[in-house]
């Protein structure tokens, strides 16, 4: 008996499906058995470790080893790459001298002014100093922010660099090289800290520093026969006073209301401890332990009870003002009730 139709028969049906064969896990088809059905759960269990397969997350030791090798080799040439970048960088930078000063740099060549104390941070954009009544309750904000910003000058060592370098400077004593100048606040009464800052008089004491620019060379008034006119005459009065030249090298202040109401509500003022800023305290180097001087101003019997608008200016043939941009001046706002 020839075998070939036998061949022929299995060629053309070669697999045969087999009933369908229910069983614990599932059912077969053609010999294949379905996978169980798992749960949300029992999914993610064997996807975060398969222990027929010996993954973890998809993949197996071999393959978690390749890919580790490679993320290391990346952010290692990648965190290079920055420190390299970084280093050339900083190569051309200066730490005390910036890129760009004076007329080069955003600051420009006119110095503003700043006053201290400030208002409490909810109120930054305000520039109110109010307090009611003669009670340490009433105006402890405005000392105990004076006594933290003059804790620098009361403390040498608060500051980085400052104690040894520290040389008690004059107008015929200028500070040598990596010398900086002493501001001695303790003597300047009633504007210390031991009398309140004259607060509890209801005749408070505010400070003015001129703001820091680097290499900045003041260009003095000290030449009585040339004097601006726009300069108040108290001022101009006080430099014709003085009768020792090297004296009137000096970036003077003056304060002033801004309204003819504002002038006569102001009362008189005493600057402490003198009319201005020393010019020994220039130029500004960046040296180790600079402070920038400061001048207090007493305001001795100010108005009650009303808004007293107030405006500083710095004094220099190379100081501009600009009331729009607060250059060379500063603006401030008194009430006492």
């Amino acid at each position: 008996m020839s075998s070939r139709p036998m061949m022929q028969q299995q060629t053309k049906m070669p697999y045969q499906l087999r009933d369908f064969e229910d069983g614990p896990d599932g059912y077969e088809i053609g010999g294949f058995r379905r996978p169980p059905e798992l749960s949300g759960q029992e999914k993610f269990q064997r996807f975060f470790y398969n222990r027929d397969e010996g993954t973890v997350l998809g993949r197996g030791g071999r393959s978690w080893a390749k890919i580790g090798l490679f993320y290391f080799i990346f952010y290692t040439c990648l965190a290079a790459l920055f420190a390299i970048c970084l280093w050339v960088f900083y190569q051309t930078l200066d730490p005390r001298i910036p890129r760009w000063t004076q007329s080069s740099s955003l600051i420009g060549t006119s110095p503003g002014l700043g006053f201290r104390p400030m208002p409490p941070e909810e109120n930054v954009e305000s520039t109110l100093i109010w307090y009611k009544g003669t009670q340490k309750v009433n105006f402890q904000h405005w000392t105990d922010s004076l006594d933290k910003f003059l804790e620098v000058y009361k403390t040498p060592g608060l500051t980085p660099g400052r104690g040894q370098n520290i040389y008690n400077c004059d107008y015929d004593k200028p500070p040598g090289p990596g010398q900086v100048c002493d501001v001695d606040i303790k003597t300047w009464d009633p504007c210390t800290h031991e009398n309140m800052y004259n607060y509890h008089k209801a005749a408070p004491c505010i400070f003015v520093k001129l703001n820091k620019i680097y290499g900045w060379v003041p260009e003095y008034y000290n030449d009585t026969n040339n004097l601006p006119e726009d300069m108040p005459e108290d001022l101009k009065d006080h430099i014709r006073s003085i009768t020792v030249p090297e004296k009137r090298n000096t970036v003077w202040i003056s304060c002033e209301g801004e309204n003819p109401a504002d002038i006569e509500n102001i009362g008189p003022l005493k600057y402490i401890p003198d009319r201005g800023f020393p010019g020994y305290f220039y130029p500004y180097e960046n040296s180790e332990g600079y402070l920038s001087p400061l001048v207090a101003i007493n305001f001795e019997r100010p108005k009650g009870g009303i808004l007293i608008n107030i405006e500083c200016k710095a004094w220099a043939k190379n100081i501009k003002h600009n009331r729009q941009y607060r250059i060379g001046m500063v603006h401030l706002e008194l009430m006492i009730d």
